[in-house]
């Protein structure tokens, strides 16, 4: 009598979660090469700045990574910054590319007006100007913004998830299209909306809310195919891509915009949010592509990401939660 979990089946479904745990590390990866540091800069009096790194949890020190190169004739001395003319001239940044793929410089002036600079290893210099006057063009911030909105997506782990649920979903078919269309509509949406300080929200609350999200989609995947979510998943996915534009809106404030170039900033952030998001998307099926050469059905690697995914975002959910009552 044929056993019914010969183990044949067995070496298919470990070869299967060997598949996720790739897809996974791969997301782990692009989490790497995009680290982010950051330097906060405020003048306290005429020509004098206080800055401080921003904290980000490697192991080594992150002045051991990068160097900061100010403006001539810019003195630094024990994390004070004293410009005769003003912080005017090109700052430069030494080390990006390595540990660090980009720097985010902002700088709050003595009127109280705040300046936003992006730095790569593709452009590791910027011009200051002096003041909150941003003569940059158009082109440049563009570019800038729309590197951070890949930058935040490929890390944005919650909301890969998020993705890749409502790919499970759906499936590579034409409804693919529509459902996507509508959560980039949604979180694009309230993400103008929080920018633009239209519509403001506690971050804890919507964060666990995001989680939540994913743990819903996962249990209807899992569940009944004829519920609301099988039937209508763009109105599932609208619904929930306005918590996630918030989500993606806290991270964009904490970035900052620059104050005279608000609108092409969050448009560009936006572009780059779908850009990383399409990534995604062409790297899963790419991945799906690979599996039905391997496998006769996707069903138990469905399901084997679809568990991953769901208890993953249910810790997620009851750490999130937790945390509202204790802040």
């Amino acid at each position: 009598m044929k056993s019914p979990f010969a183990l044949h089946d067995l070496r298919k479904y470990f070869r299967q979660l060997q598949t996720f745990v790739s897809l996974f590390c791969c997301f782990n990866a692009f989490a790497h090469e995009l680290s982010m540091a950051e330097i906060t800069a405020f003048e306290y009096d005429a020509g004098k700045f206080q800055y401080a790194w921003v904290t980000t949890g490697k192991d080594r020190p992150i002045t051991e990574e990068l160097q900061i190169l100010w403006p001539a004739p810019c003195q630094a001395n024990d994390q004070v910054v004293q410009c005769p003319n003003g912080l005017s001239g090109m700052l430069e940044i030494n080390g990006l590319g390595k540990a660090y793929s980009a720097l985010i410089f902002k700088i709050r002036w003595l009127d109280g007006q705040k300046s936003v600079y992006t730095l790569s290893s593709a452009k590791s210099k910027v011009q200051l100007f002096g003041s909150a006057t941003d003569r940059r063009d158009y082109f440049e911030i563009f570019k800038d913004y729309a590197f951070l909105g890949i930058e935040h997506i490929l890390t944005g782990i919650d909301h890969l998830f998020f993705v890749i649920s409502l790919l499970i979903l759906v499936s590579f078919r034409k409804r693919l299209i529509t459902t996507i269309t509508s959560f980039t509509v949604a979180h694009s949406i309230t993400l103008a909306l929080s920018a633009l300080e239209l519509i403001s929200l506690r971050s804890a609350p919507v964060e666990a809310t995001i989680a939540l999200s994913i743990v819903l989609v996962c249990y209807e995947i899992l569940n009944n195919p004829n519920s609301l979510t099988h039937r209508m998943p763009e109105l599932v996915a609208f619904v929930f891509g306005l918590l996630h534009g918030l989500g993606f809106a806290g991270a964009l404030m904490e970035i900052g915009l620059p104050q005279q170039n608000i609108i092409t900033a969050l448009f560009s952030f936006n572009i780059g949010v779908e850009a990383g998001q399409l990534l995604v998307l062409l790297l899963a099926w790419i991945t799906y592509l690979a599996s039905l050469r391997i496998f006769k059905s996707n069903l138990p690697l469905k399901k084997i990401l679809t568990y991953c995914i769901g208890s993953v975002s249910m810790y997620w959910t009851i750490s999130r939660i937790a945390l509202i009552f204790t802040m």
